[in-house]
């Protein structure tokens, strides 16, 4: 089955992610209780049958999916005390990124990157612990949320517009590869109704621009 394909290359499944975390059921849980941990970004329920010389079988299992970027996470709250101090790491990480990509050329007028930025910030740790994050980046971490907030509000900018100059094209262009690089595949049954699709494919599409 293509989903679970998608899900078993690109996740952890819980089990995978405490065994490479290397810690116990009830210490993770004890992450997701404090709100510190995101929570999984895929579910699935299963019914398997199995039929054989001794009858039909029937068991019911629940798989969870977590982003592969989860298990250095984790490294960082084992030596983390609370929610709060959870919080400021992700946000110096958020806006280390956002400093680094600027001095890249990735600048954007937009407040949710400047002035609003500490509002803004809270909302994408809520994200983050919903497990929002560790289904549409590919690492779900502070880097790939913050590059993907960035080009997302960038690519936003410019599509807007009819036409584009030279240095606009090739500013747009850079804003779909930087996106490009942190989005997330996305499942194959979401894939047409993706940021990805919409925001990557569509615009390349649009404005005919080359594939790295």
């Amino acid at each position: 089955m293509e989903l679970i394909r998608y899900l078993n290359k690109y996740f952890f499944t819980k089990q995978q992610l405490l065994d490479i975390s290397k810690i116990t059921n009830s210490e993770f849980e004890y992450f997701i209780s404090l709100g510190v941990m995101p929570k999984h970004s895929y579910k699935l329920k299963a019914k398997v049958v199995s039929d054989s010389f001794f009858g039909e079988h029937i068991v019911n299992e629940s798989i969870e999916y977590f982003a592969k970027g989860y298990a250095a996470w984790i490294g960082s709250l084992q030596i983390l005390d609370d929610k709060n101090n959870a919080f400021l790491v992700f946000s110096k990480r958020y806006r280390e990124r956002i400093a680094y990509l600027a001095q890249k050329g990735f600048v954007s007028d937009d407040p949710r990157v400047n002035g609003a930025i500490d509002s803004h910030i809270e909302k994408e740790w809520i994200s983050f612990i919903d497990g929002i994050y560790g289904l549409c980046t590919k690492s779900g971490l502070p880097e790939d949320i913050a590059s993907k907030e960035l080009a997302t509000l960038l690519i936003n900018s410019f599509i807007g517009c009819k036409k584009l100059n030279k240095s606009g094209e090739t500013k747009l262009a850079n804003a779909v590869d930087l996106l490009d690089l942190s989005s997330s595949l996305f499942a194959p049954h979401e894939r047409r109704k993706s940021s990805r699709h919409r925001l990557i494919n569509e615009v390349r599409r649009q404005f005919k621009l080359e594939t790295k």
